[in-house]
């Protein structure tokens, strides 16, 4: 005698709507891990890059805080006017390449 098959459509939900339902979720969760791991590779870039930006500001400000205790302000205010400002020395002559441009 042949067993008799029940009604799939009986009830709220019948089996294809759930499985799709559980699969939809599946997937939702696969996207969400991946983009929550490319966002985190990138969050770990920037944090590389500042903490390099970091590291040569203290490098800088050691050195600031060397010439202010060593009271030689003479020797790095001239430092700075010759590489930083571009300043040059009242009989200093300076030639600068302009055919590179």
């Amino acid at each position: 005698m042949p067993k008799k098959r029940k009604n799939q459509k009986k009830g709220l939900f019948n089996r294809g709507l759930v499985r799709l339902a559980s699969i939809a979720v599946v997937i939702g969760c696969v996207v969400l891990i991946a983009y929550t791991e490319r966002d985190c590779s990138q969050k770990e870039e920037e944090l590389t890059a500042i903490q390099t930006k970091i590291d040569s500001y203290e490098t800088e400000n050691a050195e600031l805080e060397r010439v202010l205790e060593s009271d030689d302000m003479s020797a790095y205010m001239e430092k700075v006017a010759l590489e930083e400002r571009g300043y040059a020395y009242p009989d200093e002559r300076r030639f600068y390449d302009t055919t590179r441009d």
